[in-house]
C-alpha cells in the first residue's frame, strides 16, 4: 500500500481514503519507503525532538554570541522580558518567540540544532511547537506526532517549490518552516486535515516576497529576527485556522505562487549578501569589519 503523496490535495485524499490524521500517513510513508519498522522512525523522530528541546534551554540559559559577534543574547532579553513584564504581544507569544530565537542563536554560535527545514530557519518549528506543548500540556509522544505533521507539510514545500533561501528567498525558508510550525499546531490541536493546510497556506501567504539577505553572508542577521517574526505568523495563522478561517487561496497554490515569486528575486536577493540589508552601509561596513578581523 503506498502512501505517497505530492501535494496537498493528494495527502488530503489519502488521509479520508485511510481514516489516519496526517502525522499518521507521513509515519507510514517513511516506514514504507525506508524499510524500519514505525518504532524505530518514532524513536529517531523523538531524538530530533531532544535536540531542538537542549537548542531552547541553551540559548535562553547560557550566554552566547555568534562567531562574528553579530548575534547572541536577544533570546534571554526577551526571556527576561516576558517573564518580569506585561508584554505588547503577551507572554504565551513571547515565550514561542525567545524559544524560536535561543535555537537560531545556538546555530549561529555553532551549536547542535536541528534544521527545520534549514540551519537558517531551525528556530520556528522547535520555538512553536515546544512552547505549545507546554502551554496545552502536551506530552512528548504528542509533539513527535507535531514532527511528523510539520515534515509532511516541509515535503509538499521541497517537491513542489522550494526550502532555500539561496532558490527562493527567505520566504522559502523562514516561510516553510513557519507553515510547518502552523500546520502541526493545527492537528495537534484538533484541526481537521483541510484546516492543517488552511493554516500552512496562511502562513505561506504571509511572508510572500521576502527576501534572502544575510549581513556578511552568515546566517545571524536578520536571520534570528526573522525566525521570531516566522514564529509568530505560524501561531497566528494556526488560530484562524483553528478558528474556522480559509484560505481563499488553496495550499497547494499557495506554495506554487512562492515559488514563483522566488524565481523572479534578483539574485542579489537571494542568499548572495549583495543586496537588501546586506547592501546597506551598515551591512557593508560590518561585512568588512568581520571579514577584516578573521585575517
Amino acid at each position: 500500500m503506498s502512501y505517497n503523496f505530492n501535494c496537498g490535495n493528494e495527502l488530503i485524499e489519502l488521509c479520508h481514503k485511510h481514516n489516519k490524521k496526517i502525522w499518521e500517513i507521513m509515519l507510514c510513508r517513511e516506514s514504507k519507503n525506508s524499510g524500519e519498522n514505525q518504532e524505530k522512525i518514532l524513536e529517531m523522530m523523538k531524538e530530533n525532538l531532544k535536540v531542538m528541546k537542549s537548542a531552547i534551554i541553551k540559548g535562553l540559559k547560557e550566554d552566547i554570541k555568534s562567531v562574528s559577534g553579530l548575534v547572541g543574547g536577544d533570546a534571554k532579553l526577551l526571556d527576561n522580558r516576558y517573564k518580569k513584564n506585561n508584554t505588547v504581544s503577551g507572554s504565551k507569544m513571547m515565550k514561542a518567540v525567545a524559544s524560536a530565537m535561543a535555537v537560531v542563536e545556538v546555530n549561529a554560535s555553532m551549536g547542535q540544532v536541528v534544521a527545520a527545514p534549514t540551519a537558517g530557519s531551525c528556530g520556528i518549528l522547535p520555538g512553536v511547537l515546544i512552547s505549545v506543548g507546554e502551554d496545552f500540556n502536551l506530552c512528548e509522544d504528542e509533539l513527535v506526532k507535531g514532527l511528523f505533521t510539520a515534515s509532511a507539510i516541509g515535503l509538499i514545500i521541497a517537491k513542489n517549490a522550494t526550502v532555500s533561501g539561496a532558490e527562493g528567498g527567505c520566504q522559502a525558508e523562514t516561510g516553510a518552516a513557519a507553515a510547518m510550525a502552523a500546520g502541526a499546531v493545527v492537528e495537534l490541536l484538533g484541526g481537521t486535515v483541510e484546516e492543517v493546510l488552511h493554516g500552512a497556506a496562511m502562513t505561506m501567504k504571509n511572508i510572500l516576497g521576502l527576501v534572502c539577505d544575510p549581513i556578511a553572508g552568515l546566517v545571524e542577521c536578520p536571520c534570528v529576527k526573522r525566525n521570531a517574526i516566522g514564529t509568530a505568523n505560524a501561531l497566528i495563522s494556526a488560530d484562524m485556522a483553528l478558528a474556522g478561517i480559509k484560505s481563499v487561496i488553496p495550499f497547494d497554490e499557495v506554495v506554487e505562487a512562492m515559488y514563483k515569486v522566488g524565481k523572479s528575486l534578483p539574485e542579489t536577493l537571494r542568499e548572495t549578501a549583495l543586496g537588501g540589508l546586506a547592501d546597506t552601509p551598515t551591512g557593508r561596513k560590518l561585512a568588512k569589519e568581520i571579514f577584516n578581523n578573521k585575517k
